[in-house]
């Protein structure tokens, strides 16, 4: 069956404006324009429309999605099958977060008791999954299944008071380093506190401490461009900063 820009907008759930910009970029053009000039889509096109909107639905840009559909080695088989595997992680996390919800709601009406904990359970899970799907491979392939599934458990049941001490030691990391940066000595007090508090984060998220695991991660951050993007948000080459002070200060520079 074929389809104009309109029916296929109205069959799809999205504007013809889109389906025009999916055009004018590249990442899907229609199979023909017919002899009055309208945009027609074939069988292939509306496949491949929904693979783009189900990397859509998982936070993929449009940039990396135009690369991966156009890929010569695409294989529209196996990427359903993994919009499968991440849409059903998904879903157990917002479960686990409605879960949350309907309990907070029972606690506030008298119904049950709560713990601290399972106030925060869905939120932990949700952090654990959006990092799982951004650095997942890396990480695993780097320190192994075992030891991120530690960590993950050791994350999980961690206390709320633990949980608001990450989450400070977070800013205090941020906001040491970016005075750190300044200086342009990572060995320099404020380069070796920012590195210390680093190594009470990692500790915290991992449940345990390494100089050499230490020293490998603030490598990652200057190898894999997601970890530099994070870091040199603010100031370009902080990450490499940070690398040279975790460095000095694991004694493996």
């Amino acid at each position: 069956m074929e389809y104009t820009v309109q029916k296929l907008g109205r069959l799809a759930g999205i504007s013809t404006r889109t389906l025009r910009y999916y055009d004018e970029i590249g990442i899907l053009k229609p199979a023909r324009i017919n002899s009055s000039g309208y945009r027609i889509y074939g069988q292939q096109e509306v496949d491949r429309l929904q693979q783009i909107l189900f990397y859509r639905e998982l936070g993929v840009s449009l940039e990396n999605i135009k690369n991966i559909v156009l890929s010569p080695s695409f294989d529209g088989v196996e990427a359903l099958k993994q919009h499968h595997i991440k849409l059903l992680e998904k879903k157990v996390q917002l479960e686990a977060l409605i879960v949350n919800v309907e309990k907070t709601i029972a606690m506030s009406e008298g119904r049950i008791k709560m713990s601290d904990k399972e106030k925060f359970e869905g939120f932990k899970q949700k952090l654990i999954d959006e990092n799982e799907e951004k650095y997942g491979k890396e990480i695993r392939e780097k320190y192994g299944e075992e030891t991120v599934e530690k960590s993950n458990a050791y994350f999980k049941n961690m206390s709320r008071e633990d949980f608001e001490k990450l989450e400070s030691l977070s800013t205090q990391i941020q906001e040491t380093l970016a005075e750190a940066f300044k200086t342009g000595d990572p060995s320099g007090p404020l380069g070796q506190k920012a590195a210390e508090l680093h190594k009470q984060w990692i500790s915290m998220c991992w449940g345990h401490y390494s100089k050499e695991a230490h020293a490998g991660l603030a490598q990652m951050y200057v190898d894999d461009e997601r970890f530099t993007a994070y870091y040199d948000k603010e100031q370009p080459g902080t990450a490499v900063f940070l690398r040279d002070a975790i460095h000095i200060y694991t004694g493996m520079k």
